[in-house]
């Protein structure tokens, strides 16, 4: 007899416990920054200095990528629309809230006290793409309340390696093409790895798109290509760092559409463009740049990045996501592989490449805040004469161009290890029993885990099973 799926007991006592030690461990340990409260507040203070004013921007357009881009990029299929929507908008709310208190742990933690401001927000925005874009590998494999435990894991892991590679290796990733991108590429497709399926490596029945589904994810295509520039300048410096991870930003993507667009029809076999190369390979672009997108590579360079992005994006959807199904038991339903871990290693490439050749005759004396870890050491009479030039620059390791960049690749390595190693046990755990793993039957079927409307289109797809449990109270 196959195992119930019913999420009447399962998912509202999981929700019920996170929510109950979220609750006390936000009434424990979380507070206001200086910036939100009220009592450090005075006749002197301008409102308008508020960092609210600065960051909100970047918050709010990293929200729409979440909730609205990733939301209807995932409902590509046609009778899994309502759960690649709403588990992404259960999930995401969910790692947010999760993420608040781990990432604050490590990055706002002091006097005891967690200090939450809009900036704890965006960071937690990033934790939750990380568990977004692993999220793809499983789509339609894995219930709601799998989805939570996943979270659940993958977000302090994913904390924890930020935290090592940030405050002990110390490299640059602006954009997160090392923290973001190749680690939850690799997270995902340990899980999936765990999670696989013999039975859907030849595909499956519902495993199909629909004329309405595939406008739906171009749309969460469009809102992620638009805002993607906020994604990656929202943590670079303000002032011309910031205005140069937009320029780059913007033009890496544009560049990687037009070759998308050139490369769809050129390998298909009649000559059409293909939608899922639309709704995906347009955007390699905003990751190929993501490492160096904040440095001085020239607009050419960053043209050039989408460009060799995008081509490693298609050729990886192509010819590499059937090797890794049929050959290694990596069933990688979204090709997170070729969106975020190829285009990842390109990107992580480029940025040590333009590490290697920074040098202050094209930074100027600016070149010790970006390359902050390469300023000269407390003591240093240089870093005197650079303070008089940059008031405020703090003092760095010293480190010189070929160190910083072993330093990234060190980054690079620690980071897919860890992700390979916490995606592993996070399979192990979703394949424990009583988390409503759907059947291999009714994967990729809304029907499983929804009430449906009348006008569902089930045509030749059998209803989902209903298992004694499922009709207990």
């Amino acid at each position: 007899m196959k195992q119930s799926t019913s999420l009447r007991v399962r998912l509202p006592t999981l929700v019920l416990v996170l929510e109950v030690v979220i609750l006390a461990l936000y009434a424990g340990f979380v507070t206001y920054d200086d910036n939100a409260n009220a009592k450090l507040q005075n006749n002197e203070t301008n409102p308008m200095d508020n960092s609210l004013y600065r960051d909100y921007p970047f918050f709010a357009d990293v929200q729409v990528m979440i909730f609205i881009g990733f939301g209807c990029l995932l409902a590509f299929l046609r009778l899994y629309g309502f759960s690649g929507m709403v588990f992404n908008f259960l999930t995401a709310t969910f790692a947010i809230q999760w993420a608040i208190l781990v990432q604050g742990y490590f990055q706002f933690y002091s006097d005891g006290k967690i200090h939450l401001g809009v900036i704890n927000l965006i960071n937690a925005e990033f934790a939750c793409a990380v568990v977004l874009i692993s999220f793809g590998a499983v789509l339609g494999k894995t219930s709601p309340v799998q989805l939570l435990v996943m979270a659940l894991l993958e977000v302090p892991v994913f904390s924890i390696t930020e935290w090592v590679v940030l405050k002990y290796i110390k490299i640059n990733d602006a954009g997160g093409s090392i923290l973001i991108h190749l680690f939850a590429a690799y997270f995902g497709l340990a899980v999936t790895f765990v999670l696989y399926r013999p039975s859907l490596n030849d595909g499956h029945a519902k495993e199909i798109t629909s004329y309405q589904s595939d406008i739906l994810s171009v749309m969460g295509t469009l809102f992620l290509w638009v805002f993607w520039p906020s994604f990656n300048s929202a943590l670079t410096f303000k002032g011309d760092d910031q205005h140069r991870a937009v320029l780059h930003t913007f033009i890496g993507l544009s560049s990687s559409t037009l070759t998308a667009f050139a490369l769809s029809a050129a390998l298909n076999k009649r000559g059409k463009l293909t939608m899922a190369d639309v709704q995906n390979v347009t955007l390699a672009g905003g990751v190929t740049v993501g490492a160096s997108v904040d440095m001085m590579i020239s607009p050419a360079a960053a043209y050039a990045l989408g460009v060799m992005g995008c081509t490693a994006c298609m050729l990886g959807y192509r010819y590499l996501t059937p090797f890794l199904a049929r050959r290694l038991r990596i069933q990688d339903q979204c090709g997170i592989h070729n969106l975020h871990g190829l285009t990842g290693f390109i990107s992580s490439l480029a940025g040590i490449c333009a590490i290697l050749l920074a040098s202050e005759e094209t930074y100027g004396p600016s070149m010790y805040q970006i390359f902050a870890h390469r300023a000269p050491v407390e003591g240093d009479p240089k870093l005197l004469e650079l303070q008089q030039l940059i008031p405020g620059l703090k003092p760095g390791l010293g480190r010189t161009a070929q160190e910083q960049a072993l330093y990234q690749v060190a980054a690079i390595f620690f980071t897919i290890g860890l992700a390979i190693l916490g995606g592993l046990f996070t399979g192990f755990v979703l394949k424990l029993p009583n988390l409503a793993s759907p059947p291999d039957e009714y994967c990729f079927d809304d029907d499983l885990f929804f009430d449906v409307p009348s006008d569902f289109d089930s045509t030749g797809v059998p209803k989902a099973p209903i298992c004694p449990a499922d009709t207990k109270v």
